[in-house]
């Protein structure tokens, strides 16, 4: 049952997130989090920051991960298994029309919409995630965090595997 479990959770979430990685995160989050109750909010967050530091999709990563911790291998397969499924289908499905109706006004027009929620959505995880660590660490420290990270990543254009790296020695030196 935990297989079909992991399967549906990384299916829906992925054949749902039009669009690549970004969209897809609240959706694992809301299945892996709020749904199984599989991980915290906040291990959800260490999770991503970490994925997101590597290279390769998202989506595969996070399905990857959080497949192994619930059902170690064969979970991770599935997982994977699950994320990929939705994109080789609707390759193989819709690989003849994409040619067609590329230049449609209703398909452009539905482009314009699903960015606008995608946008929406990253915004409230992003929220969540602000929220718990103010929770976990206080706002003087999370806002340190941030300011930094902001200023590393856009005005030093530090890698964000680097920026990640200094959060996580900031935590060690000043959280423990």
């Amino acid at each position: 049952m935990i297989y079909l479990q992991i399967f549906w959770a990384f299916f829906i979430a992925n054949i749902l997130g039009y669009g690549g990685g970004p969209p897809g995160i609240p959706l694992v989050q809301n299945e892996v989090v709020n749904h199984y109750h599989w991980l915290t909010n906040q291990e959800f967050g260490e999770i991503l920051a970490v994925a997101n530091a590597l290279p390769s999709p998202i989506s595969t990563k996070l399905a990857g991960y959080i497949g192994y911790e619930v059902a170690g291998v064969p979970g991770a397969v599935v997982g994977l298994i699950a994320t990929v499924a939705p994109t080789a289908i609707a390759m193989i499905l819709l690989l003849g029309f994409m040619n067609v109706f590329q230049k449609a006004p209703q398909i452009k027009a539905m482009t314009q919409s699903v960015r606008s929620i995608v946008a929406v959505m990253l915004g409230i995880l992003a929220y969540e995630f602000i929220q718990g660590s103010i929770e976990q660490i206080g706002w003087v420290h999370t806002l340190i965090l941030a300011a930094a990270a902001f200023f590393f990543l856009e005005n030093r254009k530090i890698h964000p595997a680097v920026v990640i790296a200094g959060a996580m020695v900031y935590g060690v030196v000043f959280l423990h």
